[in-house]
């Protein structure tokens, strides 16, 4: 591959990367969304880190599974309780690394 071919798919990238950032600046300014849309989009962070975290609770510890339910139960009930994702993510440290001092 040529440097200028590099070059192009870089800004190609870039340009592609930026279109779904900027559209809804663009689409929705000076508009207020529905409560229901909002509620919606507030919940986002939350259901993307469940999704990601997830899978690993399962296999977290070399197969401790209670483990890995005790951290996802404290961060669940962190998020249910409404707090921020930050305190959700430093919440489920701390109760596990209380837990690991107790195994």
């Amino acid at each position: 591959m040529n440097s200028s071919l590099i070059i192009l798919t870089i800004i190609g990238m870039a340009v592609v990367t930026y279109i779904p950032r900027m559209l809804p600046f663009v689409m929705f300014r000076g508009r207020e969304l529905p409560p229901f849309i909002q509620g919606v989009l507030q919940n986002v962070p939350f259901a993307t880190l469940g999704a990601l975290i997830f899978p690993a609770v399962l296999f977290v510890n070399e197969g401790n599974l209670l483990y890995g339910v005790a951290g996802a139960a404290a961060a669940f009930i962190l998020a249910f309780l409404g707090a921020n994702v930050v305190v959700v993510v430093i919440g489920a440290i701390a109760v596990l690394s209380i837990y690991s001092l107790f195994i």
